[in-house]
C-alpha cells in the first residue's frame, strides 16, 4: 500500500461504511480496519481485522503503509447499560484505544490522524442566543462524552511528543440512511403516526448529515491548514423539535399528530418514568457555529438540511418495504 493511503477505523459503522464509499469514489487508497470480520459485508477494499479496540490493540498491519488515519471506533451511547462500571467501559476503548492508536500511528510514521469526538463534549445543550463554538469552556454531562473529551487530550499529548499531525472534529447528532439510535426511533415514531406531545417545544438544534460529515472529514484529513485544529461541524441550518417531526412526517407521506402540552409536566413525566435525557434531546437547544472549519478549510455542507432528510426518509421507507 502507498504512503499517500487512509485507514478508516471502525469501517463497518454507520459512519464508517458512507466515508469509505466516499474515498474510494474520490480515488483515495483505502484500508478498512473492522472488529471483526464478519461485520464486513460490502465492503470493498483491504480489510483488517483488528479485534477489540483498547490499549492491548495490535495496530502493526493496519497501519503499514499509510499517511492518514480517520478514527471512528468508539463505545458510543448505550441505552441498556449491561456494564458493571460505564465509565471504565467507555475508557477502555474511547480513551485507552484512541491513545493506542495513536501512539502506534506515530511509531510508523504516519502523518496525521482526524479524530471524530462529539459535541457532547461541548455539554447537552446551548442556548440559541449563544451556540456553541470551539472556545467554549467543555462541560461533558455523562461518561460517554467524558471519555471522548479525554480522548482528545490524550491525542494532543501523543501530537506534541511527536510527529503525528492530529485534527479533531466534534460533529452533534448524526443522521442518514442507515442510522442507528436516537433518529431511527424517532423514524419510526413518525412512520407509525404516534401522537407526539411536542407542539408547545420552541428550540433549535443542530445536526448533521453523514454525508456532510464525510465531506468534512475528508477535508479534515487532506487540508494541510487543518493539521493540530479542532472544528466543530454541522449542517447549514437549524432545525426545531415540532419542524424536524413534521418534516419527516411530510417527506414520508405520513403527516405528523403533534399535540401542545406543558413542557414543566413533560420534564416531570421523563424524571418519573427514566427518561429524562431523551426528553432533554427533544427539547433543549443545541445549537454549533462552526465558523471556523468554514474559514480555515474553505468548507462548506454540500447538502442541505432538507436534502438530508429526504434521503433519510426515502432510504427508512424503501427499508421499511423491504422488512414486510
Amino acid at each position: 500500500m502507498t504512503r499517500n493511503a487512509v485507514l478508516v477505523t471502525g469501517a463497518s459503522g454507520f459512519i464508517g461504511r458512507a466515508l469509505v464509499a466516499e474515498l474510494q469514489r474520490r480515488g483515495y487508497a483505502t484500508r478498512c480496519s473492522v472488529r471483526a470480520l464478519s461485520s464486513s459485508g460490502g465492503l470493498k477494499g483491504e480489510i483488517i481485522e483488528v479485534g477489540d479496540v483498547n490499549a492491548a490493540t495490535d495496530w502493526t498491519q493496519a497501519l503499514a503503509g499509510v499517511d492518514v488515519v480517520i478514527h471512528l471506533v468508539a463505545r458510543a451511547h448505550v441505552l441498556n447499560e449491561v456494564a458493571g462500571d460505564p465509565t471504565a467501559a467507555f475508557n477502555t476503548v474511547n480513551l485507552d484505544g484512541t491513545r493506542k492508536l495513536a501512539e502506534s500511528a506515530a511509531e510508523q510514521g504516519v502523518r496525521r490522524l482526524v479524530y471524530v469526538s462529539s459535541i457532547g463534549v461541548n455539554g447537552d445543550r446551548s442556548s440559541i442566543q449563544a451556540p456553541f463554538t470551539e472556545e467554549c469552556v467543555v462541560a461533558p454531562d455523562n461518561a460517554y462524552a467524558a471519555s471522548k473529551y479525554a480522548s482528545e487530550q490524550a491525542l494532543w499529548k501523543v501530537s506534541v511528543d511527536s510527529s503525528l499531525e492530529v485534527v479533531i472534529l466534534r460533529p452533534p447528532l448524526v443522521y442518514g440512511p442507515g442510522n442507528p439510535g436516537n433518529f431511527m426511533r424517532l423514524l419510526k415514531l413518525v412512520h407509525r403516526r404516534l401522537p407526539l406531545p411536542l407542539a408547545s417545544v420552541s428550540n433549535q438544534r443542530s445536526m448533521i448529515y453523514v454525508a456532510n460529515l464525510v465531506d468534512a472529514l475528508i477535508a479534515a484529513a487532506s487540508v494541510r491548514e487543518a493539521a493540530g485544529r479542532l472544528y466543530l461541524v454541522s449542517d447549514r441550518e437549524t432545525i426545531s423539535t415540532p419542524c424536524l417531526i413534521a418534516e419527516l412526517g411530510m417527506l414520508m407521506g405520513r403527516p405528523a399528530r403533534l399535540w401542545p402540552f406543558p413542557l414543566g409536566v413533560l420534564r416531570l413525566c421523563g424524571k418519573v418514568f427514566g427518561k429524562s435525557s431523551e426528553i432533554e434531546r427533544l427539547t433543549s437547544s443545541l445549537i454549533i457555529d462552526d465558523t471556523r472549519i468554514r474559514r480555515e478549510l474553505l468548507w462548506s455542507a454540500p447538502f442541505t438540511l432538507h436534502q438530508g432528510l429526504m434521503e433519510t426518509a426515502r432510504w427508512f421507507q424503501e427499508d421499511a418495504r423491504r422488512e414486510r
